[in-house]
């Protein structure tokens, strides 16, 4: 059986979902602690202008560490209004922007308390729209070594699986940045829709 464990990300990369759906069975990390300057609350998306970060303000922790599922999100900045506005601008023109917009709007209007709960239920609609059923449990404690396909140093920027091969799709502005691998999953979603499952399993 083919088992993995990810990490939480904010509206995580390609190879993350490629895994997810690959995978028989699949762990979400929620007992590790909590790094700055990561994807658990920054993702990348392809703008007019190129590659473009959205990052979610977070509550400083009162203390030194805390554990990522302890993470809260912080309201500074109107950051809500600031993503939704960056993901149409960026994907308004995309085929299935339209088509989805009514499934993540609400992300972007009711507030989250907490990071992880806010990423696992994005996590959870992407899933739904992609069709990848692959069980999913929470991890309830913390293993350094675990028995199954570390996917976790995924959440730092850049890193990508050796096992994951970049495969140019549709982007809108590729005639401008040319193709932009492995960004934000609503990147394939909104450009080739139900279809972007089909280059998360080839």
């Amino acid at each position: 059986m083919h088992s993995i464990i990810l990490p939480s990300a904010y509206l995580a990369p390609i190879d993350h979902y490629a895994h997810l759906a690959q995978a028989d069975e699949a762990l979400l990390e929620a007992c590790d602690h909590y790094t700055k300057q990561t994807l658990r609350n920054r993702c990348e998306i392809a703008g007019p202008g190129g590659v473009q970060s959205l990052t979610i303000p977070v509550v400083k922790p009162e203390r030194g560490k805390q554990q990522m599922r302890d993470i809260r999100i912080s309201d500074h900045g109107n950051w809500r209004h600031l993503h939704w506005n960056a993901l149409k601008s960026a994907y308004n023109r995309t085929p299935f922007f339209e088509y989805y917009a009514d499934d993540f709007a609400p992300f972007y209007e009711q507030r989250y308390e907490f990071l992880y709960d806010f990423n696992m239920q994005l996590q959870t609609l992407v899933c739904s729209l992609l069709d990848i059923d692959t069980p999913t449990h929470l991890t309830d404690r913390y293993e350094a070594q675990p028995e199954m396909m570390d996917l976790r140093p995924l959440v730092e920027p850049h890193a990508q699986s050796e096992q994951f091969t970049p495969r140019p799709y549709y982007q809108v502005f590729a005639h401008k940045h040319g193709f932009l691998p492995n960004l934000s999953i609503v990147d394939l979603l909104f450009n080739m829709g139900p279809e972007g499952l089909l280059w998360l399993v080839e």
